[in-house]
């Protein structure tokens, strides 16, 4: 072996190495897979002084609260950080589970800083308003607005079938991010449920770190050989190819074609939130909307600044956003019809069972999978906020300053074991057994098996379905593949509600779609019957809440 060879050899062993040290769960911040995580009573935030930070001291008096309704006061990053250091992890993530909770029903008001001066003397608006561009009004906002302010709470528009879950037409938002001021390229957005959403970027982390490792190795192999291809697969999934051309052999110094990429940015970070795959992570996405929806502008965003001129500063804190993302992260996963009665936890006829069954593997027959890929497995069900993975974390926070002077830190990260601890969900079988059903199911090797039901890609749908423009670049006819994951109980479907049955939003697919489309209309009518039936049978539940269908 010659002495590049070797160094070459050696660099693929020392990423495989640090890639392998990075998958594996850290004794200290995770739960084992057969300990039951602690389920601490929900927490109260019960101060009426909203300006100081919830503290221990805080905690303590919220631990005699009474059940009225009462002012949220802001969390402190450092208290969280704290309850870490001091050996509290599984604590830390139940009070920032808790507080999540009261963030998303809590009914914010004007001395909080919802809403925004749109202008007119308004707080809100259901649309775009650029041509309100006067001081301080909604075209001069920063960050630039989308649309809104439109909601006081986050379970006003995530309502469907139940809290934290999608939204109706009448919950569209409308955007126009390019502030156009015209009503024709407004792009209209259907609200998507907050369930389990650990479980994509999870995935989307894993996924991009062995896209990562598969580019350097090509890149290696360039400085080699002189030229490499890489070709992306994933968890099955094909993100097209890299071509590496060396263009100097000391220091070695590649040039990268990326026209052969597919579905994905060139930097290979895949991106799981939003319709159009553009939001990294769960942070970032809530954050964003956050701002756009509710007007609340957090300081990680605006800093001290008055972005949305309401007379408000520092509507969220660091701590608030780590706790919404913990809260959404951690909520119970979607799960089936049929789980629910292999369960006993509801009723399934053997005729609906059939059909169900028989849908499911039409559903694979007519090449749906081929896009809404039906089983994923996850190396490591460690969610970490913030996250440890190249792409999945902030070096610099949107108003320009350092997390770490926030005190978000990767080595107080808040953790949770997908496996054991989502808190909601665990529910007692007939039997008299305990069942987790919040939580992500396992292999017999302990790793993640989750059923998302995409893979993660940005397709061509066609031009129907395609928006009046391409504000973020992305392209108009470009969407993520949608997940599926609770589809049966999350009408209407796609990106604007446009649908209102799952054949209607089948029948609508075209672009990269049309050949699953056309084979599902050649199938007999009681075969598209049992098809939908399989998608009706993927819902979402919650133990002890009223759905409303």
């Amino acid at each position: 072996m010659n002495i590049i060879r070797a160094i070459l050899f050696v660099g693929i062993l020392v990423g495989g190495f640090i890639y392998f040290q990075s998958i594996q769960p850290d004794p200290e911040d995770t739960a084992s897979a057969d300990t039951p995580a602690l389920m601490s009573a929900a927490v109260e935030a019960g101060s009426s002084d909203t300006t100081e930070p919830a503290t221990p001291d805080a905690v303590d008096v919220a631990a005699e609260a009474d059940e009225e309704e009462h002012a949220l006061e802001p969390i402190d990053q450092l208290y969280l950080n704290q309850l870490v250091t001091s050996g509290q992890r599984e604590e830390a993530f139940a009070f920032a589970f808790e507080m999540g909770d009261e963030l998303t029903e809590a009914s914010f008001t004007a001395e909080q800083g919802v809403g925004a001066n749109i202008g007119e003397g308004r707080r809100f608006s259901r649309f775009p308003r650029a041509d309100l561009n006067g001081p301080g009004e909604w075209g001069t906002h920063f960050p630039a607005r989308e649309g809104g302010a439109n909601a006081t709470q986050c379970i006003s528009c995530h309502s469907a079938p139940l809290a934290n879950g999608a939204g109706g037409v009448a919950m569209n938002v409308v955007l126009d991010p390019a502030h156009t001021g015209d009503p024709s390229q407004y792009l209209e957005r259907n609200t998507t449920p907050l369930f389990a959403l650990a479980i994509p970027q999870r995935l989307a982390e894993e996924m991009s770190l062995d896209l990562y490792l598969q580019r350097e190795g090509a890149r290696m192999m360039a400085c080699e050989q002189g030229s490499a291809t890489a070709t992306l697969v994933t968890k099955g999934v094909a993100f097209g190819t890299l071509g590496f051309t060396r263009t100097a052999e000391a220091p070695c110094s590649v040039d990268i074609d990326v026209s052969g990429l597919s579905g994905i940015d060139d930097d290979l970070v895949i991106k799981p939130f939003g319709w159009k795959g553009n939001e990294a992570t769960l942070r970032s996405f809530t954050r964003g909307a956050a701002h756009n929806e509710m007007g609340l502008q957090g300081v990680e965003l605006v800093g001290d600044a008055d972005g949305d001129y309401d007379g408000v500063t520092s509507e969220l804190t660091v701590g608030d956003l780590t706790a919404l993302t913990i809260y959404m992260a951690a909520l119970e996963r979607p799960t089936s019809l049929v789980e629910l009665a292999d369960l006993g936890l509801t009723e399934l006829a053997d005729e609906d069972r059939s059909a169900i069954m028989a849908g499911q593997e039409s559903f694979a027959a007519v090449g749906c999978t081929s896009c809404h890929v039906s089983e994923m497995v996850l190396d490591e069900p460690i969610f970490r906020e913030p996250s440890r993975t190249p792409g999945y974390y902030d070096m610099v926070f949107p108003d320009g300053s350092a997390p770490v002077d926030h005190g978000l830190r990767q080595d107080t990260a808040l953790a949770f074991d997908m496996r054991t601890d989502p808190p909601n969900n665990q529910v007692t079988l007939a039997s008299g057994e305990m069942y987790h059903l919040g939580a992500v199911k396992t292999d017999t090797t302990g790793r993640g098996v989750v059923n998302w039901y995409t893979d993660f890609k940005r397709h061509d749908m066609g031009a129907a379905l395609a928006d009046p423009s391409s504000p973020l670049g992305i392209g108009a006819e470009m969407f993520m593949t949608r997940s599926l994951a609770g589809v049966g109980t999350t009408g209407p479907w796609l990106h604007d509600g446009r649908a209102t049955t799952l054949h209607e939003a089948i029948m609508m697919h075209a672009g990269e779609g049309t050949q699953s489309r056309d084979a599902y209309a050649a199938l007999s009518e009681d075969a598209q019957l049992q098809l939908v039936a399989f998608l009706e049978n993927l819902v979402i539940h919650s133990e002890g809440e009223e759905e409303d269908h």
